[in-house]
């Protein structure tokens, strides 16, 4: 976390990462919910035996967790 000195007063500055984070972390946690609810009734499509909507939540949920995790706020 920076530090931002304007005359006489500190204010902490919360970089941008960490919301980004928060949202790559819950869409992730979103998408892989709907694919394991969906995982024994999946679609028609051609493809739908992958299971990507698991796979997809599962990396964005690894990615938010990381960014939220390494550019979280600290004191």
């Amino acid at each position: 976390m920076d530090l931002l000195v304007e005359g006489n007063v500190k204010r902490h500055v919360t970089p941008v990462w960490f919301f980004v984070g928060l949202l790559l972390l819950t869409y992730g946690i979103l998408i892989l919910g709907s694919g394991l609810a969906n995982w024994s009734h999946p679609s028609n499509t051609v493809l739908a035996g992958l299971h990507a909507p698991v796979w997809w939540g599962a990396v964005l949920t690894v990615c938010g967790v990381t960014y939220t995790l390494i550019y979280r706020p600290r004191k």
